[in-house]
């Protein structure tokens, strides 16, 4: 009998909460959504990364790319890799899109949706050279922190989905959430971490307003970056 699909719990490791478009993100999306939009639903197998960037380059996958602060300042700093963005909301995805037009990138494309099946179906394994998550939802009621995307289950998934030498980096600004984003990185046999415990903030990766927003409240920033034996 052939191997059968690992079957996955589905959880939301996001709170959408469904805001009202501006005008500029119902333009932008217009404009700019069948330039860098990515159209994949669960079913439809694994992606061609060639097909998708229409070159051969490597792969970065980041979780989360909010307004797009970070994902398109490091896309135009890194033209040589491509970068697949996941995000649920529309306003921020529109913000990223503007934001990348601006740049002149060719280099990214933008999945609207939830990850997790993303990343059970619609990955190839080791086909990415880094995966981002960048400032998750951090659930902060213990009851919901099953909801929380660093747990054991999908940390496997991702370090399945990367090449060797590939990096999972991580960054949050909740203290608990990054002892726990610790200890199951570490937990994970197929990663090694990079540091001695967590990473110094790396200069590639920008501040962003969400970050300097934590700055601002006094909570610390904690990198985490782990390599794909």
């Amino acid at each position: 009998m052939p191997d059968e699909e690992p079957q996955h719990r589905h959880i939301l490791t996001f709170n959408f909460r469904q805001g009202r478009n501006k005008p500029r993100h119902d333009e932008a999306f217009a404009r700019l959504w069948p330039r860098y939009g990515l159209e994949w639903s669960p079913g439809e197998g694994r992606l061609d990364f060639a097909r998708v960037f229409g070159r051969t380059a490597p792969v970065i996958l980041e979780i989360g790319s909010g307004n797009g602060e970070a994902a398109a300042a490091m896309g135009d700093a890194d033209r040589d890799r491509d970068l697949l963005a996941v995000e649920v909301y529309p306003q921020g995805i529109a913000d990223l899109m503007d934001r990348a037009d601006e740049r002149g990138l060719d280099n990214l494309r933008i999945y609207q949706g939830d990850a997790l099946p993303l990343l059970w179906e619609g990955l190839e394994p080791g086909s990415l050279d880094e995966i981002r998550v960048y400032f998750p939802d951090p659930w902060p009621k213990k009851r919901h922190h099953k909801r929380r995307i660093i747990q054991a289950e999908h940390v496997k998934t991702m370090a399945g989905l990367l090449r060797p030498g590939g990096i999972l980096h991580c960054a949050t600004d909740i203290a608990d959430y990054a002892e726990q984003m610790l200890d199951v990185l570490t937990a994970e046999t197929a990663l090694e971490n990079t540091a001695d415990g967590f990473a110094p903030r790396p200069d590639r990766r920008p501040v962003t307003k969400f970050e300097r927003r934590g700055v601002a409240a006094g909570r610390d920033i904690f990198d985490l970056e782990f390599r794909r034996r």
